[in-house]
């Protein structure tokens, strides 16, 4: 994990279970005797996340419908830091933070999870934007519902399922970054035998209804073409925001769908291309990042936004 993740270290099951009691029903027991929860119980999950929203972000109401995207925490924390990593390169090492810092969530769910963190962590401002209605007005609800959120996080629908940016950006709105879980699987029915095998993974052999454990809807987990067609449609419309966009990101599941990826971004004209690795436990995936603006760009975008304007000198009285 990265090395400013809260949680690098195991679950302090106390302490959660005292930031959310209803925890305590999902508890069990490792092979080695040390308290954990089912990963495979969608209801464990949702517990466990209230329960870290709770602790360690002060998100003191948060709950999803049934059925939608409860992602784990700790693999979401690992991309905001590691995309504030990516905008220290352009502040001399330093992960800027503050309000002046605007970042776009493209597929924002009903979880609002990238925000949160965001938010919470760097006192970031964030887009959030769905195609879902019913995400956006359970997103909006959850945010009005938490003081350290409102005013902080712009939930807007999207209302073009073939547009990514367009009708979210507003005229002349710039982005430092964009963030992008996208779906990864090509259909239904490829979501499905992944989630056996996760399932299989976490030690159920019994075959079990195709209802993912951090669930999730159809528009969450796949996209006909799959997380390539996603990908290269992102980066085809990134194009027309080579300026008003810093770094465009999104996290890329699926390694072969790398090469594609790279080919999508050289035929688009992006200026330098970056592949960040990350892991938690038995997954892998990665972060991939573009920009079109060179280094002088950058720096001239850091100027402009990032550092602080000084005071106006008040004229010399004789």
């Amino acid at each position: 994990m990265h090395p400013r993740n809260r949680f690098a270290t195991r679950y302090d099951f106390p302490l959660l279970t005292a930031a959310n009691p209803e925890l305590t029903s999902f508890l069990t027991h490792t092979p080695t005797g040390e308290e954990t929860v089912d990963f495979a119980d969608p209801a464990a999950v949702k517990a466990l996340n209230k329960a870290l929203l709770k602790q360690f972000y002060g998100v003191q109401h948060w709950d999803i419908p049934a059925g939608y995207l409860c992602p784990p925490v700790p693999g979401r924390a690992d991309y905001i830091h590691y995309a504030a990593d990516l905008l220290a390169t352009v502040n001399g090492g330093v992960a800027p933070r503050g309000k002046a810092v605007h970042v776009l969530d493209i597929g924002v769910g009903a979880n609002c999870v990238y925000p949160i963190i965001g938010t919470q962590e760097y006192n970031w401002r964030f887009v959030g934007a769905d195609i879902d209605p019913v995400a956006i007005r359970v997103a909006k609800h959850m945010v009005a519902a938490n003081p350290p959120l409102t005013g902080r996080i712009d939930l807007r629908l999207q209302p073009h399922a073939t547009d990514i940016f367009e009708g979210i950006v507003k005229p002349r709105e710039e982005f430092d970054l964009t963030v992008c879980n996208p779906p990864f699987h090509a259909s239904a029915a490829e979501a499905a035998a992944s989630n056996q095998r996760k399932n299989r993974n976490l030690g159920h052999n019994q075959v079990l209804e195709p209802s993912p454990n951090f669930g999730g809807k159809n528009t969450e987990l796949w996209y006909e073409g799959g997380e390539e067609a996603f990908v290269r449609l992102m980066v085809e419309q990134s194009v027309p925001l080579a300026s008003r966009v810093l770094w465009f990101t999104s996290l890329i599941s699926k390694k072969e769908t790398l090469p594609s990826a790279y080919h999508f971004l050289k035929q688009a004209g992006a200026l330098d291309v970056q592949t960040i690795p990350m892991s938690q436990g038995q997954k892998v995936s990665r972060l991939v990042a573009w920009t079109f603006q060179d280094e002088a760009q950058q720096q001239a975008w850091r100027a402009r936004r990032w550092q602080p304007r000084e005071a106006p000198v008040p004229p010399r009285s004789e």
